[in-house]
């Protein structure tokens, strides 16, 4: 991990963009953990960490909206980090993930329903490259002494968070963001997903198959699963269900 830049913000969160690789990422620290690396001797807390999710559009699309996440994380003693997902931003185009997006594009446009075929062949890749990518970034992060674990995944592509809370021990607690475009091999995946879940659903959310969150919600694992659903479209979360999921994150990330 090589940290490219570094700034403090005004409530005092240390934001550093990095890259791991060719993959871009930041994090950011709280007040309270975070010693500017500039500093002649550095003594920051370990902090527990929270993988922040996002859509793939590209972070410097998406950094208002994640570091808003990430503030709000830091304020209840949080660090958060997010890394660029592949085919996204600045990375490489990705030339079959490029043609999954247009037969998307075309398919709604044309107000057709989108195929099983079309949402496996956008997500299942996407899963397969960029969880690793997030397993190689939890590694560098937590070897950095202000990050103490343990871990939990916010948001993103659904998908994506499944796997990892599959996968990887590390992640303790996910807040899991219910949507569209999920193939139906998740659902088996999610039998498998045991961590404690919050699980937020936007029920007038037009571009989501409600019917589709409740069975995954149904077909989760775990013995502690909370469903937060609120009226409203996709980009109406109340402010009151963000505060719900750093509560829960309180109760198990501590």
């Amino acid at each position: 991990m090589h940290f490219t830049s570094e700034r403090r913000l005004d409530d005092g969160v240390l934001e550093r963009e990095f890259t791991l690789g060719e993959i871009p990422g930041i994090l950011w620290t709280p007040a309270s953990a975070s010693a500017s690396a500039s500093a002649p001797t550095p003594t920051p807390a370990p902090a527990p960490l929270i993988l922040l999710g996002h859509p793939p559009l590209g972070l410097r699309k998406m950094y208002p909206r994640l570091a808003g996440r990430a503030r709000h994380a830091a304020a209840d003693g949080f660090a958060a980090a997010t890394i660029e997902l592949p085919g996204s931003g600045d990375r490489p185009r990705w030339a079959a993930a490029e043609q999954a997006r247009a037969d998307l594009r075309r398919a709604m446009e044309a107000g057709e329903p989108v195929g099983d075929e079309i949402v496996d062949a956008l997500v299942l890749p996407l899963v397969e490259k960029s969880v690793p990518e997030w397993q190689a970034a939890l590694d560098a992060l937590l070897s950095l002494p202000e990050i103490g674990g343990p871990v939990g995944y916010s948001g993103g592509v659904i998908s994506i968070g499944i796997r990892l809370a599959v996968v990887d021990p590390r992640i303790s607690a996910a807040v899991l963001f219910a949507g569209s475009l999920l193939p139906a091999a998740m659902f088996e995946e999610a039998r498998r997903v045991t961590i404690p879940l919050h699980v937020l659903l936007q029920w007038d959310d037009e571009g989501n198959d409600r019917q589709a969150a409740l069975d995954l919600f149904d077909a989760f694992g775990s013995q502690e699963k909370t469903l937060h659903a609120n009226m409203g479209g996709h980009s109406g979360v109340p402010q009151f269900a963000g505060d719900a999921a750093g509560r829960f994150f309180a109760r198990h990330l501590r």
